[in-house]
């Protein structure tokens, strides 16, 4: 159907951008080399090391075949999470990331580590206005009357061609700057992806590795006549996943200035 028949030009660009977070990754490790030379801190070094790998630095990537939710459905939190981790975001989990899913529709919850702190991310994150950012596939964004950004405005998104969309009108649901959560609903425009709703939240954990920012986003949508839920879930995943790599990409190179400042 529709997203059968398009997953084939998502997948060649999942492939480009895979090959794109290849090139940041070396563009991040060459960073992160010029940092430590200019100011050596074995310290911060064997920080690093102990501090819980990345998502993205490991087997979960955009090519894994598992999903989200066979992952948590296995280890019992949600997948992109330690149980160190779980423990300390399950409110956070549990208050703003499950939904009541009907039937027809499918739900999600993906994580992503971040080497920066929440408030550099959140300052990403936040921006309703400009969401292109750190997300594919978008190519440019009007906030209807141009005013306060608040809950209730609303966006028009144009996408980039040879996805299976060609705009979207999206309308602010939540902007908590002290609980730093956001969210919105695609309320109109060229798409398959029909009541689509979703939350973003930024929190900052402390470890024995340091200080890390972790972003939870979930979502709940239709599932489109003749697609199966496996189907519409693999096609929003890939792309969230996609866009919480560059947003990880985006805060790490807003941070290592500062970092390297200090």
């Amino acid at each position: 159907m529709v997203l059968n028949q398009t997953w084939d030009v998502l997948h060649n660009v999942r492939k480009s951008c895979a090959n794109l977070i290849e090139v940041i990754q070396y563009t991040r490790e060459k960073s992160h080399e010029g940092l430590d030379h200019a100011k050596p801190d074995k310290s911060k070094d064997k920080a690093e090391v102990e501090q819980p790998p990345m998502e993205g630095d490991s087997e979960k990537s955009p090519s894994s075949s598992r999903s989200p939710m066979a992952i948590e459905e296995e280890q019992g939190f949600p997948a992109g999470l330690t149980a160190a981790e779980y423990a300390d975001l399950r409110h956070r989990v549990e208050s703003h990331h499950r939904y009541q899913v009907g039937p027809g529709q499918c739900s999600s919850l993906l994580a992503q580590r971040i080497r920066a702190p929440a408030a550099t991310v959140w300052s990403v994150v936040r921006r309703f206005d400009h969401p292109q950012v750190y997300k594919h596939f978008i190519r440019s964004c009007t906030v209807n009357g141009g005013g306060e950004i608040r809950p209730g405005c609303l966006r028009e998104l144009s996408i980039i061609s040879g996805l299976p969309a060609s705009t979207s009108t999206e309308r602010l649901d939540v902007l908590d700057e002290a609980l730093r959560m956001t969210g919105f609903t695609i309320v109109g425009g060229e798409h398959r992806l029909r009541n689509y709703r979703s939350v973003t939240t930024v929190d900052e954990l402390r470890g024995s590795g340091g200080t890390w920012a972790v972003v939870l986003e979930s979502y709940v949508v239709d599932v489109p006549e003749g697609n199966t839920e496996d189907d519409t879930r693999l096609f929003a995943d890939t792309v969230v996943r996609l866009n919480l790599q560059k947003l990880a990409y985006v805060a790490e190179a807003q941070h290592l200035p500062a970092a390297a400042a200090v």
